[in-house]
């Protein structure tokens, strides 16, 4: 498997960076979430995208805001007559997408993409890949993270989660862990008792990679302000790497 990192900015992108979206190469094609600027990143690649699939992990802009412009360059501009890709949501997606209609492009969704829905903890293939979904929290909306396998090799991405033992299960024994660490210090929960936190310190991805027994690990989503100890890898827009 080939990954190629187009965006790993956080909520607020880096200077000149893109948000998520972290595309596997292998028998197809495959983008993990679809944050704002990412649309752009593959068109220098390709002038459209030529991805087979797409798995949308949640429901924060950052991750699959593009998918906006993307649907409507597909009804109406470059991606006029290109085979639409599999869109995978989690559960609950395509309702919570209708629920965006006053953006004007949920009706047309359904010709840009091919649009169904993953289940917690059940393999699906897309792109010729396995991909296992996990549950993970996030603040209080429904988020996952992804294993993506080819057989051979596989790649945990964390999506955005809060200090999870889940973490370690969706990393357990993988060849590349990608880790969201957005934070300097461990944040404070909202008010609301049950909204809970939603992101990680780079000390807790590392905690979360140590117990997972994963083989490399590369912090995403981290802030460019905000240091690494040494020995920690960064995530950068561009960066390519063969598991």
């Amino acid at each position: 498997m080939k990954l190629t990192i187009i965006g790993c900015s956080p909520a607020w992108p880096n200077p000149g960076g893109a948000q998520s979206g972290y595309l596997v190469e292998d028998e197809g094609r495959l983008l993990l979430d679809c944050g704002p600027g990412v649309l752009a990143r593959l068109r220098e690649r390709d002038g459209w995208p030529q991805v087979d699939a797409v798995v949308i992990t949640h429901f924060h802009l950052d991750h699959w805001g593009d998918l906006v412009p993307w649907t409507f360059g597909a009804m109406f501009g470059a991606g006029r007559g290109t085979p639409p890709p599999e869109l995978w949501l989690p559960p609950g997606g395509l309702e919570t997408l209708d629920s965006f209609d006053g953006l004007g492009f949920a009706s047309m969704l359904g010709q840009a993409f091919r649009p169904r829905e993953y289940e917690d903890g059940t393999p699906f293939t897309a792109a010729g890949l396995e991909v296992t979904p996990v549950r993970l929290p996030h603040f209080d909306l429904v988020t996952f993270g992804l294993r993506v396998s080819d057989g051979t090799r596989t790649l945990a991405y964390s999506g955005d989660s809060a200090p999870s033992p889940a973490l370690a299960a969706l990393a357990r024994d993988a060849d590349l862990f990608l880790c969201e660490a957005t934070l300097a210090e461990p944040e404070q929960p909202p008010a609301a008792e049950d909204a809970g936190r939603g992101h990680l310190t780079a000390g807790e991805a590392v905690e979360a990679f140590t117990e997972s027994g994963a083989r490399r690990l590369i912090v995403i989503h981290r802030p460019d302000e905000l240091p690494l100890e040494d020995g920690v890898e960064r995530a950068y827009d561009g960066l390519e790497l063969t598991l």
